[in-house]
């Protein structure tokens, strides 16, 4: 589909991030937000108010979407269609670096269980000593009246 030869009605029907999608494989390469919007409302005939108010909803709906990549290093969206994962085989020093963290990990989280246990005896300990005494004994319903007095 060429979105030139497309009529505004046909434009109408699809969503802005169909249109994103037409619009970088048109443009055969990756292209900013704010770009891609000021395409899609001179498209769509948006006013200037418009593409203020829907910029950043199209904005979330570019990064929930999967057909598309934001490139942190031209701060630009592509199609991930155009990119492919980089596959990182780790040396086995580094697997032994990563080991020996784990195990550091291990051991914190094994002393911080101890203690949340410690601590949650000391808590239950706390509840065995309710003397009995409740406060709620002291307290007294009021009237409006005896409010307004006060």
């Amino acid at each position: 589909m060429n979105l030139s030869t497309m009529k505004k009605d046909e434009l109408e029907l699809l969503s802005y991030t169909d249109l994103t999608e037409l619009i970088l494989k048109e443009e055969k390469g990756s292209m900013n937000t704010a770009n891609i919007f000021k395409r899609i409302s001179s498209l769509l005939g948006l006013t200037d108010e418009e593409y203020a108010a829907k910029i950043g909803d199209f904005y979330t709906s570019l990064t929930t979407d999967k057909r598309f990549l934001f490139l942190d290093e031209s701060a630009e969206w592509d199609l991930r269609s155009r990119h492919q994962a980089q596959v990182v085989v780790a040396d086995d020093e580094d697997e032994d670096e990563d080991e020996e963290s784990e195990e550091e990990v291990l051991e914190e989280d094994s002393e911080e269980s101890e203690e949340d246990e410690n601590i949650d005896t000391m808590d239950s300990d706390e509840d065995d000593l309710d003397d009995g005494d409740d406060d709620i004994g002291d307290l007294a319903i009021l009237t409006e009246e005896e409010l307004e007095e006060n």
